[in-house]
């Protein structure tokens, strides 16, 4: 499960520890169109943007100050002729590539917007594919009070042969829609999402393989405000958990639903000086609810500042659909390289973290970090068998020598895991990126050996023989299909700022 996660950034960049013990377990213990097929949201202006928090009125305003330098960086591309439509020449030709052994090729989800941040989900049983992305370069969805960017959704349903052309996830009014995550339910083959309305996270679900969505529901209650959330989903889609970002200051919140999605419990978990990003979350075959959370220490709490002291992994666990919750830690790095694109927040490749479970419980968890400050990240990998209450020592999985973010993970049956990064080519040049992908049979003991999925050497302006020019989007995301098939997704472009776009790469 998608940045959203742009620290203390200009997309979502959120606002993140210490064992505090609180009564009644509330704390953890550490150790408008038409309808159509579109939801309609009905929200009132005095909840969209209820942020009363210090902090979140400074991301507000990095926020803002970053749709803007977004949505410019794309009006110049389209005057010069870069992007978008000039005449009749699209700015995303058909790409050349020479596909990855064993994959169909990778191909961009649009060619004539600036997408950033996807989320995907795949159907077990059937042949539908689940695609969300952070949608700017392109007019709003509805005419009046429209978000830039919107949440775009794009449909499969031949396992990511061929997508449906992007619409509107939700043509809700508001500041902006941010941080897309989507899951099927396993047993009943249920869309359930969540997305970000300026400050707030808001679920959503469909029961007919997307075509219509279910009105808005707040997960949030009266949390003042909230940011990059995470969606785990029970096997029959009963007991939903959103975990997000909220006051004071970044720690981590969990919302909790036991009718479906229909209605909501909020509880924090955590209160420290540290912020606490969780970047994916999986519940498993017996209930056991798990969160990957990066737990960073700012020098300057609430604002934009330095990275101070190292990172920490965790994985927080409820064995009781929510009630109350452990918190394990997984592993220690430090700050990696700071980013230097244009627009960049320094801290955008640190502070990643992934987990799943397969098919009898057993857990693989990927984090980036570095072992020096300021060093080129790697990529670790480590195990659990006993519901996440130990871990094995983490063994590096991406390439050394090289800087590496962004972890992706998604597993099957038992022992099947697959996952994915982004990667620099030739000795750490961050001008120069690829995704990387690597599966495993044996639980997380070993993995295949390394294989370059971001095959396409042309087609954009920011891709080159040698990979692409820039992450785009603080995640991207995998699934497996009903046919036992890889599929993932993830952002590229010219910069922090774009344009870019989202891409999709699947196994034949």
């Amino acid at each position: 499960m998608t940045s959203t996660r742009e620290r203390f950034g200009f997309l979502t960049g959120a606002l993140i520890a210490i064992l505090v013990v609180g009564l009644l377990g509330a704390w953890v213990t550490r150790s408008e169109p038409d309808p159509g097929p579109i939801a309609k949201a009905g929200i009132p202006a005095t909840e969209e943007d209820t942020n009363p928090d210090a902090d979140a009125n400074d991301e507000r305003d990095e926020q803002a100050k970053g749709v803007e330098q977004r949505v410019e960086a794309w009006k110049k591309a389209v005057r010069e002729g870069r992007a978008g439509q000039n005449g009749k020449r699209l700015y995303l030709q058909a790409a050349a590539s020479a596909t990855a052994t064993g994959w169909a090729g990778e191909i961009p989800i649009d060619t004539m917007v600036d997408d950033w941040e996807p989320a995907i989900a795949a159907d077990p049983h059937a042949p539908y594919v689940y695609l969300l992305t952070t949608r700017y370069g392109t007019e709003p969805p509805c005419p009046v009070n429209c978000p830039t960017p919107f949440i775009a959704l794009a449909i499969s349903t031949d396992n990511g042969v061929t997508w449906s052309a992007g619409r509107p996830l939700c043509a809700c009014k508001g500041k902006g829609q941010f941080d897309p995550i989507i899951e099927v339910v396993p047993n009943t083959g249920y869309v359930y999402a969540l997305f970000m309305i300026g400050f707030n996270v808001w679920f959503t679900k469909s029961t007919d393989h997307g075509a219509t969505w279910s009105p808005v529901v707040k997960t949030y209650g009266n949390v003042a405000w909230n940011d990059k959330p995470i969606l785990a989903v029970s096997n029959d889609g009963k007991d939903v958990y959103a975990s997000f970002n909220g006051p004071t200051g970044g720690d981590p919140w969990v919302a909790t639903s036991h009718d479906a999605g229909a209605t909501w419990s909020q509880k924090k978990l955590i209160q420290s000086r540290r912020y606490d990003y969780t970047f994916d979350g999986d519940v498993d075959a017996d209930g056991n609810v798990y969160f990957s959370i990066s737990s960073i220490l700012y020098s300057n709490a609430g604002k934009h500042s330095a990275l101070v002291g190292g990172e920490e992994e965790h994985v927080f666990i409820s064995r009781d659909k929510g009630a109350t919750w452990a918190d394990v830690t997984v592993g220690r790095t430090q700050p990696g390289i700071s980013c230097t694109a244009v627009g960049c927040t320094t801290d955008f490749y640190q502070g990643h973290s992934v987990v799943s479970a397969d098919a009898t419980g057993a857990l693989v968890y990927l984090y980036d970090g570095a072992t020096v400050a300021g060093g080129k990240q790697s990529i670790y990998a480590s195990r659990s068998t006993d519901h996440g209450a130990h871990w094995t020592t983490p063994t590096v999985v991406s390439a050394a020598g090289e800087e590496s973010t962004t972890p992706m993970i998604e597993s099957g049956a038992s022992g099947d895991v697959r996952i994915a990064f982004m990667q620099t080519s030739g000795g750490g040049n961050v001008d120069t990126w690829n995704t990387i992908y690597r599966r495993s049979t044996d639980s997380g003991r070993t993995f295949s050996a390394p294989l370059r999925i971001s095959d396409a050497t042309s087609g954009a302006p920011y891709k080159s023989a040698a990979g692409y020019a820039e992450v785009y989007g603080d995640y991207g995301e995998m699934a497996i299909t009903n046919t036992g098939k890889s599929i993932a997704t993830w952002g590229e472009g010219l910069s922090y700022t774009g344009p870019g776009g989202v891409w999709v790469n699947r196994e034949r």
